[in-house]
């Protein structure tokens, strides 16, 4: 079973999503630095936690771009 990521977690990240989509990857450590930077007052685990939901909805919605495109 997986864990279960609390409402303030998603509305956090998709928040920073809207507001710096362009801004986040794939890869957790630049995603982790870039939360730090722009959520100010969170704490060590809020800002981990966000930055592997972002790192994770960028990796969906890269799944789904390649899924879009028809192969020849």
């Amino acid at each position: 079973m997986g864990k279960v990521r609390t409402e303030s977690v998603k509305n956090l990240a998709k928040d920073l999503m809207n507001k710096h989509h362009d801004k986040f990857t794939t890869d957790f450590d630049t995603n982790k630095r870039l939360v730090e930077e722009l959520a100010i007052g969170s704490t060590k685990t809020i800002r981990n936690k966000v930055a592997g939901y972002i790192s994770r909805l960028k990796r969906i919605e890269m799944k789904e771009e390649g899924a879009e495109t028809p192969s020849a």
